[in-house]
Protein backbone atom coordinates (compact mmCIF):
# COMPACT_ATOMS: atom_id res chain seq x y z
CA UNK A 1 0.00 0.00 0.00
CA UNK A 2 0.95 3.30 -0.81
CA UNK A 3 1.54 6.10 2.09
CA UNK A 4 0.84 9.76 1.51
CA UNK A 5 2.92 12.22 3.61
CA UNK A 6 2.87 10.84 6.79
CA UNK A 7 5.10 9.60 10.02
CA UNK A 8 6.78 7.27 7.79
CA UNK A 9 8.24 4.71 10.68
CA UNK A 10 10.72 2.63 9.63
CA UNK A 11 11.00 -1.10 10.50
CA UNK A 12 13.22 -1.07 13.51
CA UNK A 13 12.40 2.20 14.58
CA UNK A 14 11.61 2.33 18.88
CA UNK A 15 8.21 4.13 19.76
CA UNK A 16 7.70 5.63 23.19
CA UNK A 17 11.09 3.91 23.94
CA UNK A 18 8.71 0.48 24.33
CA UNK A 19 7.65 -0.68 21.14
CA UNK A 20 9.92 -1.82 18.10
CA UNK A 21 8.30 -0.96 15.01
CA UNK A 22 7.81 -4.31 12.76
CA UNK A 23 5.68 -3.16 9.50
CA UNK A 24 3.67 -0.57 8.06
CA UNK A 25 -0.16 -1.58 7.71
CA UNK A 26 -2.13 0.83 6.36
CA UNK A 27 -3.21 4.56 6.56
CA UNK A 28 -6.41 6.29 6.34
CA UNK A 29 -8.02 9.78 7.61
CA UNK A 30 -6.79 9.59 10.76
CA UNK A 31 -3.57 8.42 11.18
CA UNK A 32 -1.13 5.26 10.31
CA UNK A 33 -1.28 2.21 11.54
CA UNK A 34 2.18 -0.16 12.54
CA UNK A 35 2.68 -3.43 13.98
CA UNK A 36 4.93 -3.23 16.77
CA UNK A 37 6.53 -5.14 19.20
CA UNK A 38 6.95 -4.74 23.27
CA UNK A 39 10.71 -4.71 23.41
CA UNK A 40 10.12 -6.39 27.15
CA UNK A 41 7.69 -9.18 26.66
CA UNK A 42 8.43 -9.65 23.07
CA UNK A 43 4.30 -9.28 22.19
CA UNK A 44 3.11 -8.49 18.82
CA UNK A 45 0.71 -5.25 19.04
CA UNK A 46 -0.87 -2.83 16.72
CA UNK A 47 -0.41 0.89 17.23
CA UNK A 48 -2.21 3.26 15.25
CA UNK A 49 -0.67 6.82 15.02
CA UNK A 50 -2.88 9.78 15.18
CA UNK A 51 -2.53 12.54 13.08
CA UNK A 52 -2.42 15.44 14.89
CA UNK A 53 -4.68 17.62 13.12
CA UNK A 54 -7.15 14.68 13.20
CA UNK A 55 -6.64 14.15 16.90
CA UNK A 56 -7.22 17.73 18.54
CA UNK A 57 -5.96 18.18 22.24
CA UNK A 58 -6.26 14.02 21.58
CA UNK A 59 -10.62 14.29 21.83
CA UNK A 60 -10.17 11.41 18.78
CA UNK A 61 -7.82 9.12 20.41
CA UNK A 62 -10.15 9.23 24.18
CA UNK A 63 -13.14 8.80 22.73
CA UNK A 64 -11.83 5.92 20.78
CA UNK A 65 -10.86 4.29 23.42
CA UNK A 66 -13.48 4.67 26.13
CA UNK A 67 -15.69 3.38 23.24
CA UNK A 68 -13.60 0.30 22.39
CA UNK A 69 -13.34 -0.03 26.63
CA UNK A 70 -16.79 -0.53 26.65
CA UNK A 71 -17.68 -2.48 23.99
CA UNK A 72 -14.57 -4.59 25.32
CA UNK A 73 -17.14 -7.87 25.42
CA UNK A 74 -17.90 -7.98 21.90
CA UNK A 75 -15.64 -10.61 20.40
CA UNK A 76 -15.86 -8.70 16.82
CA UNK A 77 -13.85 -6.01 18.20
CA UNK A 78 -10.15 -5.56 18.50
CA UNK A 79 -9.22 -5.33 22.62
CA UNK A 80 -8.25 -1.76 23.25
CA UNK A 81 -4.61 -1.69 25.83
CA UNK A 82 -3.56 1.81 26.03
CA UNK A 83 -2.00 4.70 24.86
CA UNK A 84 1.15 6.17 24.53
CA UNK A 85 1.87 9.85 24.09
CA UNK A 86 5.66 10.61 22.17
CA UNK A 87 6.98 13.71 20.31
CA UNK A 88 7.27 13.72 16.64
CA UNK A 89 8.60 16.84 14.76
CA UNK A 90 8.32 19.12 17.28
CA UNK A 91 4.46 17.64 17.82
CA UNK A 92 2.93 15.55 20.55
CA UNK A 93 1.40 12.68 18.75
CA UNK A 94 -0.73 9.58 19.87
CA UNK A 95 0.01 6.07 19.90
CA UNK A 96 -2.95 3.83 20.44
CA UNK A 97 -1.84 0.32 21.30
CA UNK A 98 -4.18 -2.51 20.69
CA UNK A 99 -4.04 -6.11 19.87
CA UNK A 100 -2.75 -7.09 16.49
CA UNK A 101 -4.78 -9.63 14.88
CA UNK A 102 -3.80 -12.03 12.64
CA UNK A 103 -5.80 -12.53 9.40
CA UNK A 104 -6.27 -10.55 5.90
CA UNK A 105 -8.29 -7.81 5.15
CA UNK A 106 -11.58 -8.64 3.63
CA UNK A 107 -10.86 -6.79 0.21
CA UNK A 108 -8.17 -9.19 -0.79
CA UNK A 109 -9.46 -12.69 0.51
CA UNK A 110 -12.72 -11.76 -1.88
CA UNK A 111 -10.55 -11.13 -4.83
CA UNK A 112 -9.00 -14.34 -4.76
CA UNK A 113 -12.31 -16.42 -5.76
CA UNK A 114 -13.21 -17.13 -9.31
CA UNK A 115 -14.08 -13.94 -11.24
CA UNK A 116 -12.71 -12.04 -8.29
CA UNK A 117 -16.24 -12.66 -6.37
CA UNK A 118 -17.63 -15.02 -3.73
CA UNK A 119 -19.71 -17.83 -4.16
CA UNK A 120 -23.22 -17.24 -2.06
CA UNK A 121 -23.07 -19.68 0.19
CA UNK A 122 -19.83 -18.07 1.54
CA UNK A 123 -21.10 -14.56 1.52
CA UNK A 124 -24.20 -15.50 3.08
CA UNK A 125 -22.05 -16.94 6.15
CA UNK A 126 -19.74 -13.72 5.67
CA UNK A 127 -23.01 -11.47 6.01
CA UNK A 128 -24.11 -13.50 8.96
CA UNK A 129 -21.16 -13.01 10.92
CA UNK A 130 -21.14 -9.28 10.28
CA UNK A 131 -24.83 -9.05 11.70
CA UNK A 132 -24.45 -10.97 14.73
CA UNK A 133 -20.87 -8.73 15.24
CA UNK A 134 -22.55 -5.68 14.77
CA UNK A 135 -25.48 -7.26 16.87
CA UNK A 136 -23.74 -7.13 19.78
CA UNK A 137 -22.59 -3.91 19.17
CA UNK A 138 -25.85 -2.23 18.41
CA UNK A 139 -27.09 -3.79 21.59
CA UNK A 140 -25.03 -2.44 24.04
CA UNK A 141 -25.93 1.10 22.39
CA UNK A 142 -23.42 2.10 19.80
CA UNK A 143 -22.76 1.73 16.44
CA UNK A 144 -19.33 1.42 13.82
CA UNK A 145 -19.49 4.06 11.87
CA UNK A 146 -16.80 3.18 9.27
CA UNK A 147 -18.13 -0.96 8.17
CA UNK A 148 -16.37 -1.42 4.44
CA UNK A 149 -14.30 -4.37 3.30
CA UNK A 150 -10.32 -2.39 4.14
CA UNK A 151 -11.92 -2.48 7.78
CA UNK A 152 -12.88 -5.89 8.08
CA UNK A 153 -10.39 -8.95 8.62
CA UNK A 154 -10.80 -12.44 7.89
CA UNK A 155 -9.14 -14.15 11.15
CA UNK A 156 -10.32 -17.39 9.98
CA UNK A 157 -12.36 -19.43 8.05
CA UNK A 158 -14.36 -22.84 9.07
CA UNK A 159 -17.54 -23.74 9.37
CA UNK A 160 -18.23 -20.15 9.58
CA UNK A 161 -16.44 -16.81 9.43
CA UNK A 162 -14.59 -15.21 12.59
CA UNK A 163 -14.08 -11.60 11.54
CA UNK A 164 -12.38 -8.38 13.43
CA UNK A 165 -14.03 -5.29 12.93
CA UNK A 166 -10.68 -2.64 12.42
CA UNK A 167 -11.11 1.03 13.40
CA UNK A 168 -14.77 3.12 14.41
CA UNK A 169 -15.61 6.59 13.76
CA UNK A 170 -18.15 9.18 15.00
CA UNK A 171 -20.69 10.35 13.31
CA UNK A 172 -22.37 11.59 16.61
CA UNK A 173 -24.82 9.91 19.23
CA UNK A 174 -25.47 6.45 19.08
CA UNK A 175 -28.95 7.21 17.42
CA UNK A 176 -31.25 4.80 14.94
CA UNK A 177 -29.79 6.25 11.62
CA UNK A 178 -26.09 5.95 12.83
CA UNK A 179 -27.25 2.45 13.26
CA UNK A 180 -29.04 2.26 10.51
CA UNK A 181 -25.80 3.39 8.19
CA UNK A 182 -24.03 -0.13 10.08
CA UNK A 183 -26.61 -2.34 8.56
CA UNK A 184 -26.37 -0.47 5.27
CA UNK A 185 -22.81 -0.95 4.97
CA UNK A 186 -23.06 -4.06 5.84
CA UNK A 187 -25.67 -5.29 3.01
CA UNK A 188 -23.13 -2.98 0.81
CA UNK A 189 -20.14 -5.41 2.12
CA UNK A 190 -22.62 -8.35 0.88
CA UNK A 191 -23.42 -6.51 -2.55
CA UNK A 192 -19.70 -5.97 -3.76
CA UNK A 193 -18.17 -9.76 -2.43
CA UNK A 194 -20.91 -11.15 -4.79
CA UNK A 195 -19.58 -8.98 -7.73
CA UNK A 196 -21.14 -5.78 -7.35
CA UNK A 197 -23.37 -4.58 -9.74
CA UNK A 198 -22.02 -6.31 -12.77
CA UNK A 199 -23.93 -9.64 -11.66
CA UNK A 200 -26.67 -8.20 -9.42
CA UNK A 201 -29.46 -8.60 -12.07
CA UNK A 202 -28.17 -12.25 -12.21
CA UNK A 203 -28.29 -12.87 -8.47
CA UNK A 204 -31.48 -14.92 -7.12
CA UNK A 205 -34.35 -13.29 -4.71
CA UNK A 206 -32.67 -14.44 -2.13
CA UNK A 207 -29.85 -11.95 -2.78
CA UNK A 208 -32.00 -9.34 -3.59
CA UNK A 209 -34.70 -9.39 -0.77
CA UNK A 210 -31.14 -8.61 1.12
CA UNK A 211 -29.61 -5.88 -1.29
CA UNK A 212 -32.98 -3.59 -2.18
CA UNK A 213 -31.01 -2.83 -5.01
CA UNK A 214 -28.97 -0.77 -2.26
CA UNK A 215 -31.77 1.83 -1.58
CA UNK A 216 -31.30 2.90 1.79
CA UNK A 217 -35.29 3.80 2.19
CA UNK A 218 -35.87 -0.14 1.44
CA UNK A 219 -33.54 -1.10 3.78
CA UNK A 220 -34.54 0.22 6.10
CA UNK A 221 -38.35 -0.59 6.01
CA UNK A 222 -37.00 -4.50 6.23
CA UNK A 223 -34.27 -4.42 8.44
CA UNK A 224 -35.45 -1.93 11.25
CA UNK A 225 -32.38 -3.23 13.43
CA UNK A 226 -29.18 -5.74 12.85
CA UNK A 227 -31.31 -8.44 14.84
CA UNK A 228 -33.64 -8.00 12.18
CA UNK A 229 -31.24 -8.88 9.23
CA UNK A 230 -29.67 -11.79 11.50
CA UNK A 231 -33.16 -13.42 11.71
CA UNK A 232 -33.77 -13.15 8.12
CA UNK A 233 -30.58 -15.00 7.48
CA UNK A 234 -31.56 -17.68 9.66
CA UNK A 235 -34.80 -18.18 8.68
CA UNK A 236 -34.44 -17.69 4.81
CA UNK A 237 -34.82 -21.09 2.70
CA UNK A 238 -31.55 -21.19 1.28
CA UNK A 239 -31.83 -24.26 -0.69
CA UNK A 240 -34.60 -22.08 -2.59
CA UNK A 241 -32.56 -19.45 -3.60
Amino acid sequence: MTRSKGFAFATGHILAGKYEVLEFLGGGFEGEVYKIRERGTRIERAAKVFYPKRNPNNRTAARYAKKLHKLRTCPILIHYHTYETIEHQDRQVTLFISEYVEGELLRSYAKRFRDRRMPLFQAVHLLHALAVGVESIHRMGEYHGDLHSENVIVERLGLTFDLKLLDLFHWGPANRDNRHHDICSMIRIFYDVLGGQKYYSRQPDSVREICCGLKQSLIRKRFKSASDLRLHIENRNWGKT
